[in-house]
């Protein structure tokens, strides 16, 4: 009697010590990834309004964290995958706002995390987003040949043979970088393929929300950026017209850039008073946030340009007054 009961006292204590922690443990599971899917969102929201800056840094991090203190605790392998995705495309959201705040150092130590954390995932619509960033960040430290690599690293990626407007990404931004090289053909190549690809794409595909800026105006945006750059200043100026026509109110900081251009492409034919009113129409489509760092330089771009071919003008002395003023903006 004793030993039936010894064995059974034993028997539930070893069962309690193997269940009772499986259930006081809760695994990760389809809602958590959802939820960290859905914060991921909010602050690609916050980025198309607002721009690049260390809260929208620092929270993007904190997001990856999460993910991957989950990651190791996901439910199946797919979901374990599925976290690292998602780490993936915080860090790389990470890396956009620090390119965006033109802090690059910082960008690119996220970059290379992102890169890795997306091939732990398998995930390619990942891999050639932190390309396409890496493509943006060589731009901004001048390296001209390695943001055309870059290009075509994001060309080679899975994703681009499945989805045409990831395919029309990779080919638009490497058209800019061949236009900064002064490569006219190459540059105009690379748009005609980036046009094509588009034009085969479903537009209304379920897709992460980091890519919702892309689209025909976004690509008539950067074809205006291209334009400009190879001397073809008055084409520059109808493609930011048309960009502007049809850039999502949502999207104000993307629409502000696509101002500056106008007024760069307008300067550039000499349009001289045009263009000033056209630059300072950005401060008003700012106002109420910080002026993020990519804008500031390209603002510091037209400035420059302004007194280069203006010096004495009495409109580019009034616009420069107003530079300076609204550069304080913190």
């Amino acid at each position: 009697m004793r030993r039936r009961n010894f064995l059974t006292a034993t028997t539930g204590t070893t069962a309690a010590a193997v269940v009772v922690p499986l259930v006081a443990r809760p695994r990760v599971g389809t809602s958590d990834v959802i939820r960290l899917r859905s914060g991921l969102d909010a602050l690609m929201a916050l980025d198309d309004t607002r721009g690049g800056h260390e809260g929208l840094e620092r929270a993007a991090l904190a997001g990856a964290a999460d993910a991957l203190e989950k990651q190791k605790e996901g439910a199946t392998q797919r979901i374990r995958q599925r976290l690292f995705s998602i780490a993936a495309d915080y860090t790389a959201t990470a890396a956009w706002s620090a390119i965006d705040a033109r802090q690059s150092d910082r960008a690119q130590a996220h970059l290379g995390r992102a890169l890795y954390l997306a091939g732990m995932a398998n995930d390619p619509v990942a891999e050639l987003r932190v390309w396409n960033s890496y493509a943006m960040l060589a731009h901004q430290r001048g390296e001209h040949v390695e943001a055309v690599d870059s290009g075509q690293a994001a060309q080679s990626t899975a994703i681009t043979r499945r989805d045409p407007l990831f395919n029309s990404l990779a080919h638009a931004r490497t058209a800019i970088a061949h236009s900064n090289l002064g490569d006219r053909q190459a540059a105009l190549r690379s748009l005609g393929y980036a046009q094509e690809a588009l034009d085969k794409a479903p537009l209304d595909e379920p897709r992460p929300s980091w890519v919702a800026f892309y689209g025909p105006a976004e690509l008539t945006a950067i074809t205006a950026i291209v334009r400009d750059r190879i001397g073809d200043s008055a084409d520059a100026e109808a493609a930011s017209h048309q960009a502007l026509s049809s850039i999502p109110p949502q999207f104000r900081r993307n629409r502000a850039l696509a101002t500056t251009r106008l007024a760069l492409a307008q300067l550039h034919q000499r349009d001289i008073d045009q263009a000033c009113v056209t630059a300072s129409t950005i401060f008003e489509l700012m106002t109420g946030a910080p002026i993020p760092g990519r804008m500031r330089s390209l603002l510091g771009d037209y400035y420059r340009d302004l007194i280069t071919l203006a010096p004495d003008a009495t409109v580019a002395r009034e616009w420069g007054d107003r530079y300076r003023s609204e550069w304080s903006r913190a």
